[in-house]
């Protein structure tokens, strides 16, 4: 039975009545970017318990385990929690109330029982192999330290502390670097889990949060050969030959390729989002949001959090986004009414979507169009790569898209396991495609100035045929939004910003969208130079009949006196465009 006081009350939140709850008697603090399990019972920050997660890892035993995950997924936090289980001098307050308390067995046998050693390589970056392996020794020193009594440890010989010594010795020419060898560093782990085990009579349990970051870096900066093979050699002593280690856990978001830094690792077992084991302990389940959601009053909101931000499939499991839900959640709280925001994907530069829109032949525009439009496709997913296998292919890139969580999807294939379904998985990631499909757009279109301002001139002209053909063109060329999911004002905002985009190209052009004008609002307006005046209304043709639109299109002009605004500027002429659109199709009219 679970005690009464101080830890229910910071961890149990089942155990309080709805009331209590929901009258703002408890108030926890939401963990917006909080990755130190001690600091949720220190700080009374909310916990969606996945402690459970220590239960699985014992009972499906591996000596060295791997999970990929998409970046703000929680991996950071369980690494955390798993340290914060496991150590020797541990605080088992910090677990009552939660989940894994309820095994009294398994928690006797192995809490607080072992060395541990954590680190994350998160920060190993440079601009040079140099500096970044100065940051992996700061990494490697650092974790160090946090054994200084090593030094004084009568299981320990001269030599053993003189091997310590080097692992923590700073660079006299340098506070900031420490002065560990280059032989030295690639055995650090190793050593210290020796030194570790010798103190405590125990092996260690070694713990390492994005394992490929240091890959990543090295690659965009240009020195990835001798960074991979640093991380092979010094995962190698660590993982391979050390007697020392009990067992090791290892998190990132891509699974990279054994023949770059696993070779001859015949003990790793990996656990990929496609995966059903582990599948409900990163990211947030239903059940999660909808207790997180009733916590703080919220369950109000549940469809539109559901619409933007669940939609992950990991193995067999749903999954929510947990930095999307937390941060949103926390601006419900301030103003009820503020709508769901991209936060996930404004962490990242986002180069991957970039990278394949860039290199997209007509195949995979119209495979981005048809997730867009909220279809799905069939790739071959490999799940295993190494950062230069990305820029090999396009079909290498979509795997990356699939495990850094910028799509998701399921095996297809019961005889192939690398045959995925794909589509994007909430209206988050659906909006940033469209806006990076969007400026992609505008970048491909205006580096062919000789083309757009041939479309541009054809408008005060009035030169219908041409604008039409051209225009006409450029749908052919873009990636659309039409599917019938996708509400009308939507689509026609798709056809007003590619139009819009192509006319801003003229810099001597007054080019107004959505502005005020008579009795509503143009779509666009447009006054040149030599004052003439445009005024363009789009319509999107949900039936098909772009004539029945482009003429709905003038008649809006004349009943809302849109042109009433570029009279009073002195215009002297005036010329009106009804624009329908229906998928790639497009129809020009003027009045």
């Amino acid at each position: 039975m679970i005690t009464k006081g101080v830890e229910v009350r910071f961890w149990n939140y089942s155990m309080l009545p709805m009331t209590e709850r929901s009258a703002g008697k408890v108030r926890k603090k939401l963990p917006i970017g909080i990755e130190n399990f001690e600091e949720f019972f220190s700080e009374d920050f909310y916990y969606a318990d996945k402690t459970l997660f220590i239960k699985e890892l014992l009972q499906n035993w591996g000596k060295v385990n791997l999970f990929t995950r998409p970046r703000r997924f929680g991996k950071s936090l369980n690494m955390s929690m798993l340290k914060c289980f496991f150590e020797t001098g541990t605080n088992p307050a910090l677990f009552d109330g939660l989940k894994i308390a309820q095994d009294k067995e398994l928690c006797e046998k192995y809490m607080g029982k072992f060395p541990v050693i954590s680190i994350s390589l998160k920060s190993v970056d440079g601009l040079n192999f140099k500096a970044a392996s100065d940051a992996l020794r700061t990494v490697i020193g650092n974790a160090s330290k946090r054994f200084r009594f090593l030094l004084e440890s009568p299981s320990l010989n001269e030599k053993d502390k003189t091997s310590y010594e080097r692992l923590i010795n700073v660079d006299s020419r340098s506070d900031a670097s420490y002065a560990m060898s280059d032989a030295t560093l690639i055995d650090s782990l190793n050593i210290l889990s020796q030194l570790l085990t010798q103190h405590y009579g125990r092996k260690v349990i070694l713990l390492i949060d994005e394992y490929d970051v240091p890959l990543d870096k090295a690659f965009l900066a240009g020195y990835y050969d001798e960074m991979v093979s640093l991380v092979r050699n010094l995962l190698g002593n660590a993982l391979k030959t050390n007697d020392s280690l009990y067992f090791a856990v290892l998190t990132g978001c891509l699974r990279v390729s054994k023949e770059s830094i696993f070779t001859g690792l015949n003990n790793l077992k990996v656990h990929t989002i496609s995966d059903a084991r582990y599948d409900e302990f990163f990211g947030f389940t239903n059940a999660d949001v909808d207790e997180m959601l009733a916590f703080y009053g919220l369950s109000p909101h549940k469809g539109v959090i559901r619409d933007w931000y669940d939609g992950y499939r990991f193995g067999d499991t749903d999954v929510y986004c947990p930095w999307d839900v937390i941060n949103y959640c926390d601006e419900l709280l301030a103003a009820p009414s503020t709508p769901p925001k991209n936060y996930w994907a404004n962490t990242s530069g986002n180069s991957l979507v970039c990278r394949l829109l860039e290199r997209a032949d007509q195949t995979t525009k119209d495979e981005v169009e048809e997730l867009l439009n909220g279809g799905k496709i069939t790739k071959r997913i490999s799940q295993e790569l190494t950062y230069r296998d990305i820029e090999d292919s396009l079909e290498n890139v979509w795997s990356v898209l699939y495990a850094t969580g910028y799509l998701t999807g399921r095996h297809v294939d019961q005889a192939d396991a690398d045959i995925f379904s794909l589509w994007i998985p909430n209206g988050e990631i659906h909006k940033l495609f469209y806006e990076l499909v969007k400026d992609w757009f505008r970048e491909v279109t205006h580096s062919d100035t000789e083309r757009i301002n041939r479309f541009c001139a054809a408008f005060p002209a009035g030169d219908v045929a041409t604008i039409q053909e051209m225009l006409g063109d450029y749908l052919w060329d873009s990636i659309s939004v039409r599917d019938t999911a996708v509400r009308r004002n939507m689509k026609e905002n798709f056809y007003h910003g590619m139009l819009l985009g192509l006319l801003q190209s003229q810099g001597r052009w007054l080019v107004k969208s959505n502005r005020e004008t008579g009795e509503g609002y143009s779509d666009i307006s447009i006054q040149t130079p030599d004052r003439i005046g445009m005024i363009i209304e789009l319509k999107y043709a949900a039936d098909g009949n772009l004539e029945k639109a482009c003429d709905e299109a003038l008649v809006q002009i004349e009943e809302k006196k849109y042109a009433e605004g570029l009279k009073r500027r002195g215009t002297k002429k005036i010329i009106k465009y009804g624009i329908a659109f229906y998928e790639k199709e497009c129809m020009v009219v003027m009045a």
